[in-house]
């Protein structure tokens, strides 16, 4: 069987109640998991306190909580641990945040087409995290592809594939689509704070 099709298994196995199976998943994806964790890190502020690795063990952590969720394919499950990942990141920048009162907010590049780009423009975490909330509570489906490509580095056809399990099936085109809608509002929001 294919790396792909062990993620899955292993996944229906740990939702199941097999243990030991989210420690066979975990050597199959834990190198994407922590390039993901780094690429986020890489934004964050000179001084931070979390590593790559620990950011990876507290999504982990955090993932524990979600045993009975409906898993799909590898792809579901990078895009949900970037989601825990984006949630601890945006709480660690909140409490951060509160000590300093409001100084040193964390920046991050708004880009095309890499979560991680240096050459484009930074903006605060958190402006970035309560704006993509705001156009969640009306595109919920376009902020889903924002998160999944931003923060989860999926592809387009990856993203398509995610979304496409449930009951609504959706082309790569609505996907691209969405994608470039989600950027311009966010773009235009940000760019009025």
């Amino acid at each position: 069987m294919n790396m792909q099709g062990d993620v899955t298994r292993f996944l229906n196995e740990w939702s199941t109640g097999d243990d030991a199976a989210l420690e066979r998943l975990t050597p199959l994806v834990y190198d994407e998991l922590r390039r993901l964790a780094a690429s986020y890190l890489k934004n964050e502020r000179a001084d931070h306190t979390l590593q790559a690795t620990a950011l990876v063990h507290e999504a982990y952590l955090s993932l524990r909580d979600m045993r009975h969720f409906s898993w799909q394919n590898r792809a579901n499950f990078i895009g949900v641990m970037a989601k825990l990942m984006r949630r601890i990141l945006i709480d660690h920048a909140r409490r951060h945040n509160a000590e300093k009162r409001g100084g040193d907010n964390a920046k991050v590049p708004i880009s095309e087409s890499e979560p991680a780009a240096t050459t484009k423009p930074r903006v605060d975490l958190l402006e970035l995290d309560e704006a993509l909330d705001r156009f969640a509570a009306e595109h919920p489906r376009s902020a889903n592809i924002v998160e999944l490509k931003f923060f989860g580095g999926l592809t387009i056809d990856e993203i398509t594939e995610v979304l496409s399990q449930g009951e609504e099936k959706i082309s790569t085109a609505t996907v691209e689509r969405d994608w470039r809608f989600a950027r311009a509002w966010l773009r235009s929001e940000l760019e009025s704070v």
